[in-house]
């Protein structure tokens, strides 16, 4: 997953710090949803082949569904 942060900040501008500040913040979180598990199982099973999937018992369209099951955020 890439991530890209374009901070517009001259030095003498106030808000410089306030920008920082946030993008600091939102690289955190990318960080924290990228070493979750439950993303990389769905990255691993996105992976693989429609037969490899289907050896498994699972289909294309179920993976959200297997991976994240009974979270509210899905």
């Amino acid at each position: 997953m890439a991530y890209t942060t374009a901070l517009n900040s001259s030095a003498g501008s106030a808000f410089a710090p306030v920008w920082r500040v946030l993008a600091g913040m939102g690289n955190a979180l990318v960080r924290l949803a990228e070493t979750n598990p439950k993303l990389r199982e769905l990255e691993a099973l996105s992976a693989l082949s429609d037969e490899e999937l289907a050896h498994r018992g699972i289909r294309r369209e179920e993976i959200v569904r297997r991976v994240f099951g009974g979270s509210p955020w899905v």
